[in-house]
């Protein structure tokens, strides 16, 4: 009998401390998962570049979750969320596991009024649109909505290959309060490139100004050095811009420019930069482009500007514009320093500008190769 009890106690004891260990390790997990938690907050809520907050988004939340794949829909109804991406010249489109949709219509769809997250075996017909183009669909999906303030700024989409990872009986508290800290930071990410693109924006012509320029130059010259491409500038300055203003009135000058930059744009690729310098003058960033192309659309710009039929209030109004076009071409290992080559090159174009006045204007002086 008292073989017996002591059996027993040592058995209960086993099974105690193999439910301890078991207590133990869940402990240590859930502080890992904490700890990772925290590593991923603190880093998600210190980036204000929204490029930046997207790659790591599908990044680490792959890894923070063991996920098999992941997919972040956002809702842009206005374009402005590809426009601050374009502006960062991050290709979003060639990222698959990035789309933005121009309402919240698929979320309401699949998702249901008020929206909620789904969790559970992955069905075509209402999971699909959120996993878009690829080759293996998961096979158990968690769908979470990105609320703030009442508004759904898009989902972001978990999925594994095992059916029974995402069940409707799991509990959601943990990637719901990792979708509301994406959610908070996304708000904050557009309201900060909201503030920048006002910023980097002459109001009038809706191009990029002066301030934007400079800060691009360097980059693309550092572009350039990596890459031995060549980047050509273009210094655009409107003909007698004083007596467009004198004869018809400011506010028909300001037509002017806004026309002319609206022209000006069509020549350019959707990489390449146009700002508006001061005044009546413009600069064109032309990426990977040498000097020889750079001045063919500096002759195509000119022409169909000559050509424009503006009128003001009923009066016709003739505009042409001057171009000076110059380019360089940076190695690795130059020692000139990307300052340096960036006044090197606005100046080479602006000195080809003046040529082009003093040579009859309506005309492109090309300052060549720096």
């Amino acid at each position: 009998m008292r073989d017996r009890v002591e059996e027993d106690i040592t058995t209960n004891l086993s099974v105690l401390q193999s439910h301890l260990d078991g207590m133990l390790d869940r402990v240590q997990q859930n502080s890992d998962t904490l700890r990772r938690l925290q590593h991923f907050e603190r880093h998600l809520l210190g980036m204000s570049s929204l490029a930046e907050m997207i790659d790591f988004i599908l990044g680490e939340s792959k890894a923070l979750l063991d996920l098999d794949v992941i997919s972040l829909c956002l809702v842009d109804p206005k374009g402005e969320i590809a426009h601050y991406l374009e502006i960062d010249n991050y290709d979003y489109q060639a990222v698959e596991s990035l789309f933005l949709v121009a309402d919240d219509q698929c979320l309401h769809s699949n998702l249901g009024r008020p929206i909620r997250p789904f969790l559970g075996i992955y069905q075509a017909d209402s999971c699909a649109g959120f996993f878009p183009d690829l080759p293996k669909k998961p096979a158990s999906v968690v769908i979470v909505p990105l609320l703030r303030r009442g508004k759904c700024m898009g989902s972001i989409n978990l999925g594994s290959y095992e059916e029974n990872r995402f069940t409707q009986k799991m509990a959601t508290d943990f990637i719901q309060h990792i979708a509301a800290v994406i959610g908070i930071c996304f708000e904050n990410n557009l309201n900060f490139e909201a503030l920048r693109h006002t910023s980097l924006i002459d109001p009038l012509t809706g191009l990029n100004n002066r301030r934007f320029l400079e800060q691009r130059l360097t980059e693309e010259l550092e572009r350039s050095r990596r890459n031995r491409s060549a980047l050509s500038c273009l210094f655009l300055d409107i003909d007698f811009f004083k007596r467009i203003n004198d004869g018809y009135g400011h506010q028909a000058g300001d037509y002017v420019l806004a026309q002319v930059a609206s022209v000006s744009k069509k020549f350019l690729r959707s990489n390449d930069v146009l700002s508006r310098y001061g005044g009546e003058e413009f600069v064109a960033l032309l990426c990977e482009c040498d000097n020889n192309t750079a001045n063919d659309i500096a002759e195509r710009m000119r022409f169909n500007i000559a050509s424009l039929e503006i009128e003001y209030c009923g009066e016709p109004i003739p505009v042409t514009i001057s171009i000076g076009v110059a380019t360089c071409k940076m190695v690795q290992g130059q020692k000139v320093g990307l300052t340096d080559m960036s006044v090197a090159l606005i100046k080479s174009a602006d000195t080809a500008l003046y040529a082009a006045k003093r040579n009859g204007r309506n005309r492109v002086e090309n300052g060549g190769l720096i």
